[in-house]
């Protein structure tokens, strides 16, 4: 189906963070999976990586953002480009929730640290 309803409600929380899945391969897409994340205040941030490049666009608030050891700050209208391998972790600003729409290619996997990759559940 090329057009996929919006979700209701967020699909999945994990520390401090909603997630939102758009399109993905349990919702009809082939290469690309697409997703809201909304990072609240007070958060804990887990740093990983990723095997694959994920893309955050910056939507609403604003994030402190450890990429590969450096702290950046991610505001409205940016963009966040994680290489594959790099630790990242992303933490809300402020008093309001930072949120972004995030790609990931299909396949593409999330790496915690000591762990095993695994593929997200709100990218399946």
């Amino acid at each position: 189906m090329p057009i996929l309803p919006a979700p209701a409600t967020h699909s999945h929380e994990l520390a401090g963070a909603r997630f939102t899945t758009l399109a993905t391969p349990s919702r009809g897409s082939a290469e690309t999976a697409v997703w809201s994340v909304e990072v609240l205040p007070g958060g804990d941030a887990v740093p990983h990586q990723v095997t694959r490049e994920e893309i955050f666009v910056a939507l609403a608030g604003e994030a402190a953002v450890v990429l590969d050891g450096d702290e950046h700050a991610l505001r409205e209208g940016d963009t966040l480009v994680v290489p594959a391998g790099v630790t990242f972790s992303i933490t809300a600003n402020g008093a309001v929730p930072f949120r972004a729409q995030v790609c990931l290619p299909v396949g593409g996997q999330a790496l915690l640290p000591g762990g095993e990759p695994f593929t997200p559940p709100w990218a399946a």
